[in-house]
């Protein structure tokens, strides 16, 4: 099997602006049932893992089953579009989620099964790096009708609705943890969560634990809180991991199996 690569524009009127959209296409597939569907935010930044290279060794390996990819590049205005559909952040980053949200679901996944005539795709899902991810976690927990499994790479989970010097708590003020708590679970979902001792140096409780690993860390005991088991839930912690590409391509070949693999 071999990795056909295709690039398309896609005009958004939902968030008026042309989206530049990266597809990695697995060929020969003889049964299209048989296709699964990523969709990956921050797609610009695929090519620099690579990721053909990374999907091909898998395909000549015969680790993954096909895998219908797609990278959706960010705007200018990622700070905006990226994010939490319900609710801006505190500094009113995030306030075009939802408008996002519009353009996957009423534009992109319709183009998508036109243009590759695949009337229904074995499952679906989503993956983000940092703000992109999530941006994934939101849109998959906020549809589980629609999606089956999440990857959050390094994912801003530090997403608040307050200033630290506003009265900032843990407890009430992470958007997705408040989101998660204050949810309706869905049992067939799975969450791959990825995050790296090098990303970053703020340790806000002062516990010798970053910020990104404590928010990782307490949003899966949130999932747990509501049922999700250990089978559910994958958590990566990368010794030498970063905020960076090249972290995140090298945790990624884990994810497709992980999700993906011929003996899932």
């Amino acid at each position: 099997m071999r990795i056909v690569e295709e690039r398309e524009e896609l005009y958004s009127v939902h968030l008026d602006r042309d989206v530049i959209l990266d597809i990695y296409l697995p060929a020969p597939v003889s049964d299209p049932a048989a296709i699964s569907l990523l969709l990956i935010n921050d797609g610009q930044d695929l090519p620099k893992m690579p990721f053909a290279t990374i999907l091909e060794g898998l395909y000549q390996k015969k680790i993954i089953a096909p895998l219908l990819c797609v990278g959706i590049h960010c705007g200018p205005e990622r700070k905006m579009e990226y994010g939490i559909a319900s609710q801006p952040d505190y500094l009113g980053r995030g306030a075009r989620a939802a408008d996002y949200s519009s353009f996957i679901f009423e534009e992109l996944l319709p183009f998508i099964h036109r243009r590759y005539h695949i009337i229904q795709f074995k499952e679906k899902a989503f993956a983000g790096f940092s703000l992109g991810g999530l941006m994934a976690l939101d849109l998959v927990w906020n549809n589980p009708a629609e999606f089956s499994k999440v990857g959050v790479f390094s994912g801003s989970l530090w997403w608040r609705q307050k200033a630290y010097d506003d009265g900032y708590t843990d407890e009430a003020d992470r958007i997705m943890h408040n989101q998660v708590k204050e949810g309706v679970a869905a049992p067939w979902l799975q969450f791959y969560i990825q995050t790296g001792l090098l990303d970053e140096k703020l340790d806000r409780n002062k516990n010798g634990v970053i910020d990104s690993i404590d928010d990782a860390l307490d949003l899966i005991s949130e999932l747990k809180n509501k049922g999700y088991s250990d089978e559910s839930i994958r958590y990566v912690e990368l010794e030498d991991g970063g905020h960076d590409v090249p972290t995140w391509g090298r945790a990624f070949p884990a994810f497709l199996e992980w999700g993906w693999g011929k003996d899932c």
